[in-house]
């Protein structure tokens, strides 16, 4: 990810993507680690993913509102792609998006920290 840098200030406060992006993969790693693809595991494995990830960030004690998505794709050749867009205060607010894969998927996960006025 590029442009991630300009959101941030130096403020106790401010939102750091790098933080976040550390936050992100150690959640992904801990919930689907080495599994293999399951349709059968893959709502439980979102669903946890993103939980875990709120926990944590909400866990750094900074005055955010977070917005966390999570999709998992079984991996079969097509392509996956996503965006997003945000409109709001580049000097506080901030996102980050992780791209994670194993041998059988593919998981991206996007963090959006909005700032407590």
């Amino acid at each position: 990810m590029t442009g991630m840098e300009e959101y941030q200030n130096g403020n106790e406060g401010s939102f750091s993507s790098e933080e976040a992006d550390s936050i992100v993969k150690e959640c992904i790693e801990s919930v689907v680690g080495a599994d293999d693809y399951s349709q059968n595991q893959v709502n439980k494995w979102t669903a946890g993913i993103v939980e875990r990830c709120l926990t944590q960030l909400v866990k750094l004690g900074k005055p955010y509102k977070f917005i966390v998505t999570c999709a998992v794709m079984q991996k079969t050749g097509a392509g996956l792609h996503t965006a997003n867009s945000c409109y709001w205060d580049t000097t506080t607010d901030g996102s980050c998006t992780v791209r994670w894969e194993n041998r059988t998927m593919n998981c991206v996960v996007s963090v959006f920290a909005v700032a407590i006025a």
